[in-house]
């Protein structure tokens, strides 16, 4: 391609509205457009990347037994509604109506069609398969930001494993594994396994891949020791154990006016610290009013409240329900005695003694509570928010925690959307079985805008060869220097001859400006042509990624490019 004719919108300062590193390069080297929030049109540049980014992925999903399909973005209400999702997923499902008032929905992940493809399936003997599809997806993110990282149109590759029994999905679920660690290895993206939450979709056994970056919405908690990795959502640390000492027979009721903090309450003389207070919260669970404890210095991670519960509909209660159910305001509140609702603990309660809690009663306080004799707890489990430096619950080892990106997630369905959908085929005995599922996705531009958040310096973005637009860039410095330009033409036609993808800078440009577009954009190999040069038989060879310039003889740079090509 010669730059005179290409559209490569370059741009010397920031947008305005770019935080992330990879939002302000895409948009300054001409790759993306916004045309909205949340949705960009992709140009040129960006579109050819993203091409190599799905090339590599169907190679990969191929060598697996992959088998590709393409299915509509477009779905019926009706078989979301069949497996729960229509209620599940929430405001994040774009959900609309056609002109015959029929409800329907823009996907954001496939399980329901590829399930319901599945129910032509008869015979054991027509499994396992691998569907794969790239598809456009759809979801509705409140606060769309860091350009390709949170957008409300985007580009995934989504699989569906179909397997007879557990093993099988076991082998599936591995297959995957190792194809995306085969994926993000020719990206060049060092990602991070980690246990995960499985959300809107259900499951088990999820593992997210995640590649360390500050600008990154996610937070990862990592033992450099033993490698336990977790998703904040997932995550768990070793407690130090707590000496309560010798309680109370029974809680005793003490004043605390105007106390409404587990803060305040700390503070107050007779009060107590926050390790040695209950955190007593109020929740709607699918219209169930339940009460969740953690320890007074610990926080709730909804999604984990969410998935230990199964709930379609969850959040904080009101204060007037609070009130009307408890007869106290949130700051006087606690499980003690309480009995007509559901109570769900975290662990870090499990046999806690001589701790305090509120009363139920505006301003009042209860000390001397065990755990054990005085609560009535409907169900244990993790709830809390762990920190880095807790000790990892494998080893012991202080944990690293820091933000990432996901730009993979694989699990296991089971067979609920089988189940749901009406999948089912003989086995060799002739009797009906429920094929089990797993589900694989991995996001395209997500991945590109990753590889830039990785591969970047201060004069622009430094694209691994496998997925950068052109593999090398010839720049002619003098556009009216008949030999310089003749030069030029030669190497770009013998380049392009060789089968290398190449940009002919051919802009009667300064050459500083060259030379900044060029950096810029991240091509990984730059080949100059000027006079100077020329009188002894040579060019400039610029490596991208280091910007080390090297001599080369004219005759020799077609060899030297195509010794560096994979």
């Amino acid at each position: 391609m010669r730059w005179s004719q290409a559209y490569i919108p370059t741009l010397r300062d920031d947008p305005a509205d770019a935080e992330a590193p990879s939002h302000k390069l895409l948009v300054r080297g001409g790759f993306i457009r916004q045309l909205m929030a949340g949705h960009y049109s992709l140009l040129p540049l960006g579109q050819r990347v993203r091409l190599k980014v799905m090339q590599i992925i169907r190679e990969e999903m191929d060598a697996i037994g992959g088998q590709e399909c393409l299915l509509p973005a477009m779905h019926p209400a009706e078989i979301w509604r069949a497996t729960g999702r229509w209620d599940i997923v929430g405001d994040e499902l774009f959900r609309l109506q056609d002109r015959r008032e029929a409800d329907l929905v823009l996907g954001f992940t496939h399980e329901e069609i590829f399930a319901t493809l599945a129910t032509e399936l008869t015979s054991y003997r027509q499994l396992p398969q691998i569907w794969y599809q790239i598809q456009v997806k759809f979801r509705d993110e409140p606060r769309p930001k860091s350009g390709l990282l949170r957008v409300r149109e985007f580009s995934m590759k989504d699989s569906y494993s179909f397997d007879l029994d557990a093993a099988g999905l076991d082998r599936a679920f591995e297959a995957h594994r190792h194809a995306y660690r085969n994926i993000f290895a020719r990206l060049d993206l060092d990602t991070l396994e980690v246990a995960a939450s499985s959300g809107a979709m259900g499951g088990s056994d999820s593992v997210e891949f995640m590649v360390p970056t500050d600008a990154g919405e996610d937070d990862v908690l990592h033992c450099p020791h033993c490698g336990y990795s977790a998703n904040q959502e997932k995550s768990d640390s070793r407690l130090e154990p707590i000496d309560d000492g010798e309680g109370l027979t029974v809680p005793e009721e003490f004043p605390t006016p105007g106390i409404r903090t587990i803060q305040a309450l700390a503070e107050m003389e007779g009060g107590a610290a926050p390790e040695r207070q209950i955190k007593t919260l109020v929740y709607v669970i699918d219209g169930e009013l339940v009460l969740v404890l953690l320890r007074g210095d610990h926080a709730l991670v909804e999604q984990k409240l969410r998935d230990i519960t199964g709930a379609t509909d969850l959040r904080p209660a009101h204060s007037e329900e609070v009130r009307e159910a408890m007869g106290a305001d949130p700051g006087s509140l606690g499980a003690v005695g309480v009995t007509d609702q559901r109570v769900i603990a975290d662990e870090a309660l499990t046999g806690r003694t001589a701790m305090t809690t509120g009363a139920n009663v505006d301003d009042r306080h209860l000390r001397g509570v065990d755990v054990d004799r005085d609560i009535s707890v409907s169900q244990w489990a993790n709830l809390r928010h762990v920190t880095g430096g807790e000790p990892c619950v494998e080893c012991g080892t202080p944990l690293e925690e820091f933000r990432a990106i996901e730009v993979a997630h694989i699990f296991k369905l089971g067979t609920k959307y089988s189940v749901d959908l009406g999948v089912g085929v003989l086995d060799e005995n002739g009797k009906t079985q429920v094929p089990i599922m797993g589900s694989y996705g991995i996001g395209v531009e997500r991945n590109m805008a990753a590889v830039v958040e990785t591969h970047r310096d201060e004069h622009g973005i430094v694209w691994p060869l496998s997925i950068a637009p052109y593999a090398v860039v010839v720049t002619v410095l003098k556009m009216d220097d008949e030999a310089t330009v003749a030069a030029g033409e030669q190497l770009y036609d013998e380049l392009r001859a060789a089968g290398v993808e190449v940009l002919l800078d051919d802009r009667n440009e300064r050459p500083g400006v060259k030379f900044k577009d060029a950096e810029l954009i991240g091509i990984p190999f730059r080949v100059t042509v000027g006079p100077r040069g020329l009188a002894d038989g040579k060019v400039e060879f610029t490596y991208r990624s280091s910007l080390e310039t090297v001599p080369v003889a004219l005759d020799e740079v077609v060899g030297k490019v195509v010794d560096l090509l994979p």
